[in-house]
């Protein structure tokens, strides 16, 4: 006969015991897995975005979940309480708010938060950037190229397959606040103006739209001129998406190449300035465009939508959708350099 533990009684419970709190400590581990190590406990918390100084003087109420109940983007907190600064993984800095010289700015950056350069601005309107070399990690902005892409707008698909050109009383049309002749919008518009009628409205031409008034208005015109304050790549902003397509009507623009166009909207979707030898010529095409040729332009209709982007809630979200492809350690030394190329 072999001997077995298991012919004493007590060492056939103690084995038993042995057993079994081994698998409750297994348990324990498979139903709370980030107990086991505090890195992974510390990544399941929200991540902290501090805005330093709201991007627009109305400053919204962020204390709640935003994120999550406006578009659905989990463990994402904003807040605007600088005391959290040390709880921050992340820190916002609207180029608008910034002030030169530093005394402004938090006067330490805690080991792993990233601070975010911010502007929808262009580089003609940027000023006194060399101030900030050294001083951001990630840049955000309207350029593709950015760290954090915040458009002014863009198609998203639609399947309703269903088109809807607004009724037309005239021509052209054009809403222009701030007017300077040196602008190349100004030039070009000038020229333009004596081969047709061009409708102005806005501040500049003592014309002032109301917010309600401002699409209804555009939309009866055929063609809207859809002119940037100043060329830059990618810098294609609400004058295209929001008084043009969104209003319904054919956007004639001035601003980056065709080719950076296409690269937001497809190629029959606009007209640009670019395309003809001389105004004139551009001029001609406007007036004597035919029906089935005007509506071609809004074939883009059946397959997409225009989305705007103007809730900076939405724009400061999106940094927790960015923060895991992030280059962590990265800082931008020459940011001037960098945002004028």
């Amino acid at each position: 006969l072999r001997w077995s533990p298991w012919g004493r009684p007590g060492m056939k419970a103690l084995v038993t015991a042995g057993v079994f709190v081994t698998i409750l400590w297994n348990l324990k581990f498979f139903l709370n897995p980030s107990k086991g190590s505090g890195e992974d406990s510390k990544h399941r918390e929200p991540l902290v975005i501090l805005v330093w100084e709201w991007p627009s003087k109305q400053v919204p109420n962020v204390s709640r979940d935003v994120c999550h109940e406006l578009y659905g983007i989990t463990g994402c907190q904003l807040t605007t309480e600088r005391q959290l600064l040390h709880q921050a993984d992340v820190v916002v800095f609207p180029h608008s708010r910034l002030q030169p010289g530093r005394d402004k700015l938090p006067k330490e950056r805690l080991p792993g938060q990233n601070w975010v350069w911010v502007s929808l601005e262009s580089p003609s309107n940027t000023r006194a950037l060399a101030a900030w070399n050294q001083t951001f990690n990630w840049v955000m902005t309207y350029r593709q190229d950015s760290d954090i892409f915040i458009p002014y707008g863009k198609l998203v698909p639609n399947r309703s397959a269903t088109v809807n050109i607004p009724a037309k009383t005239n021509l052209v049309s054009w809403v222009i606040s701030n007017y300077h002749r040196t602008q190349k919008r100004a030039e070009v518009y000038k020229n333009l103006s004596r081969y047709l009628h061009v409708n102005i409205y806005g501040k500049a031409n003592n014309k002032p739209l109301c917010k309600d008034c401002l699409l209804p208005t555009i939309s009866k015109s055929k063609f809207y001129l859809a002119f940037e304050n100043s060329i830059h790549r990618d810098y294609i902003t609400e004058k295209l998406w929001r008084n043009s397509l969104l209003a319904g009507t054919v956007p004639v623009v001035l601003g980056p190449p065709r080719a950076n166009y296409e690269q937001f909207v497809p190629a029959d979707s606009f007209i640009h300035v670019n395309d003809f030898g001389s105004l004139e010529e551009l001029a001609t095409f406007l007036k004597t465009m035919n029906s089935s040729r005007y509506q071609q332009f809004f074939a883009w209709q059946r397959r997409f939508s225009v989305k705007l982007y103007t809730d900076w809630r939405e724009r400061m979200c999106a940094i927790c959708t960015a923060y895991p492809r992030l280059p962590h350690g990265h800082l931008y030394s020459d940011l001037q350099s960098w945002f004028n190329s």
